[in-house]
């Protein structure tokens, strides 16, 4: 996927990859990635689990915006199965905004 990423920037349009192997993002290089520590078709969160896949989402939009040295890898601070996701603070509008 860093190849296609780098690729979709070329026309100007921001992109961030998810991953759940550190080390090959590392070795591709994406212009932005998030990681998580999770199973093998995984990377939103468990089957069946709305509020995990929303926050993982919404985090990963934030690190969108976030991330600004290409090539940069944030690890997620996430635990499989074992993260209450009641309490997360979700990202404002503005964080999300690329016009701010």
């Amino acid at each position: 996927m860093g190849l296609i990423q780098r690729e979709i920037e070329r026309l100007g349009i921001p992109t961030i990859g998810i991953s759940i192997v550190r080390e090959y993002s590392e070795k591709v290089r994406p212009p932005r990635t998030v990681a998580l520590h999770w199973p093998f078709g995984h990377p939103l969160g468990e089957v069946n689990n709305a509020r995990q896949q929303r926050v993982v989402l919404l985090e990963t939009f934030r690190q969108l915006y976030a991330i600004s040295k290409p090539g940069t890898i944030v690890d997620l601070p996430f635990r499989w199965r074992r993260e209450n996701y009641a309490n997360y603070s979700e990202p404002t509008t503005k964080e999300l905004s690329p016009f701010t």
